[in-house]
């Protein structure tokens, strides 16, 4: 099975990588046209939600969380 890796970009998204299936709440798949990469919104300005769409960078998102931290 192949790996799949979500790394979170300090003041910015969660980064998904590998062959992941993203299911809303109803089980129902998202199209994600092939990719094996992409971005989850976390500072909630996304306009493409639950998809990152740069806002963050406008809204003033600020996070940098360590694994050390947890």
């Amino acid at each position: 099975m192949a790996d799949v890796r979500i790394q979170m970009k300090n003041n910015g998204p969660f980064v998904v990588s590998g062959p992941a299936r993203f299911v809303d709440a109803n089980g129902d798949a998202f199209d994600l046209k092939g990719k094996e990469v992409y971005a989850l919104c976390r500072c909630a300005a996304s306009a493409s939600q639950p998809f990152c769409d740069g806002n963050h960078g406008e809204c003033g998102f600020e996070s940098a969380e360590t694994a050390g931290e947890a």
